[in-house]
């Protein structure tokens, strides 16, 4: 019955069956072959309502689609521009920080290439740098924003694990301050290599001007406050994650609606369906990954995965090492959502054994999620930066590696030093 049970299962996802339906179908047979009612799996499902952290997840996801709507990709080109255009190399931070900023908010890496990159690309081109370099920095800037918060991968990773009745476990504000760190080592290496590159280029430079500056200020003022509001309630524990999420709604409802009336009240049902459609992808299959995951528990199977592989894999370091080759094939293969539900509750045991942190967990698993969006061949972001400036998937390809690179060297400094992501935190 396992036999014919796990083949039928193959064959429904090899047939491109619904990712939650294949989920469902696996905790089903593994309880029923278990001897376990099915009825469990109703009650795992149940289970997330309670979860006060999972408030937050609709509430930052309608926040970013309104923003997406809105004109403030626009308004923040031009005020990041204004103040750090005078920089050498000074478009290139600005499409860096613009595209982090956007992405943390928005929480979607194809958005930021979209309407960010849309805005960035010709000015790059315009501003002296070379086309191959500029499609590069703009397609691999898009996920720049995932280990920021309120990005809604973080948060999703903050609400699995909690599922998980760790030995040590973590608060969502923990996470969000682990990422600070590795975020800014990225952003930091992606200028200085922008630097070096372009440093025989004539690039033109615009001297600091003070009232381009002011207007930009003037023309941003409703917005500038967002980030102090969402980050420094989070930060300083004013603000409970899910009520810093209904702060962040009501605001940007406030601003891009009423002040600023760039998303017309006729537009707003279909911001929040398409917005609610997207959460409730999340939560289904949220819902039975914990069922899944329920069952993985009772039948050991994390247990026996870590017998296995310590029989070939000693040491933390190596451990570590196929991990990320691991994460970093799957971030090409799988959207970042599936990869978070259906990988979170195996290598989380997993790391535990291994005498990792979960929250630097967390951010090597997500560092790596970032880094798979434009990894070749079938890297999603290569494939929407192909779409939208109409150039071939193979040129993307090229324009990405030297980035991808870099964001490698990124990756093995937070992998292998967990004080980037754990300095700020008594862990």
């Amino acid at each position: 019955m396992g036999t014919i049970g796990s083949f039928l299962l193959a064959l429904i996802a090899f047939l491109g069956a619904p990712l939650f339906v294949v989920i469902l179908a696996a905790a089903m047979l593994g309880f029923y072959l278990s001897d376990i009612p099915l009825t469990v799996i109703a009650i795992e499902i149940y289970r997330i309502v309670d979860t006060p952290l999972l408030l937050a997840l609709p509430l930052f996801t309608f926040s970013g689609y309104v923003l997406a709507e809105s004109k403030l990709s626009t308004r923040l080109v031009r005020v990041t521009e204004a103040f750090l255009g005078w920089m050498p190399g000074g478009l290139a931070v600005v499409s860096y920080i613009t595209c982090a900023f956007f992405t943390a908010f928005t929480g979607a890496s194809g958005v930021t290439i979209v309407a960010v990159g849309a805005l960035l690309l010709p000015a790059l081109v315009e501003g002296g740098y070379r086309e191959r370099f500029s499609l590069g920095l703009v397609t691999t800037s898009g996920s720049l924003g995932l280990l920021l918060a309120p990005s809604l991968p973080l948060i999703l990773y903050g609400v699995i694990v909690q599922q998980m009745d760790l030995p040590n476990p973590f608060t969502l504000q923990e996470l969000f301050i682990a990422g600070i760190l590795p975020a800014v080592l990225m952003v930091v290496l992606l200028t200085g290599y922008s630097i070096w590159t372009t440093r025989a280029d004539r690039l033109e430079s615009r001297p600091f001007n003070r009232k381009e500056a002011w207007k930009a200020i003037v023309e941003m003022r409703w917005e500038l406050p967002l980030p102090v509001i969402v980050l420094g309630g989070i930060y300083s524990g004013f603000f409970a994650v899910s009520e810093a999420a209904a702060v962040t709604a009501f605001y940007v409802l406030l601003v891009e609606v009423l002040i600023y009336r760039e998303v017309a009240f006729r537009e707003l049902p279909r911001v929040i369906r398409e917005a609610m459609v997207m959460v409730g992808g999340i939560l289904l299959i949220l819902g039975v990954s914990l069922a899944f995951t329920n069952f993985l528990v009772d039948a050991e199977v994390p247990q026996q995965l870590f017998d296995w592989i310590s029989t070939f894999i000693e040491s933390k370091f190596t451990f570590l090492i196929l991990l990320n080759l691991i994460l970093l094939a799957l971030g090409a293969i799988l959207d970042i959502f599936s990869a978070l539900v259906i990988m979170i509750p195996l290598i989380v045991p997993l790391a535990l054994q291994f005498g990792i942190d979960p929250v630097h967990l967390g951010i090597i698993f997500l560092a790596n999620m970032q880094i798979g969006y434009f990894t070749p061949p079938i890297g999603m972001n290569l494939f929407i930066a192909s779409y939208r400036f109409k150039k071939p998937v193979a040129e993307l390809y090229r324009a990405t590696i030297p980035f991808m690179f870099v964001l490698l060297f990124a990756l093995v400094l937070i992998t292998y030093v967990p004080g980037l992501s754990l300095f700020f935190l008594d862990r």
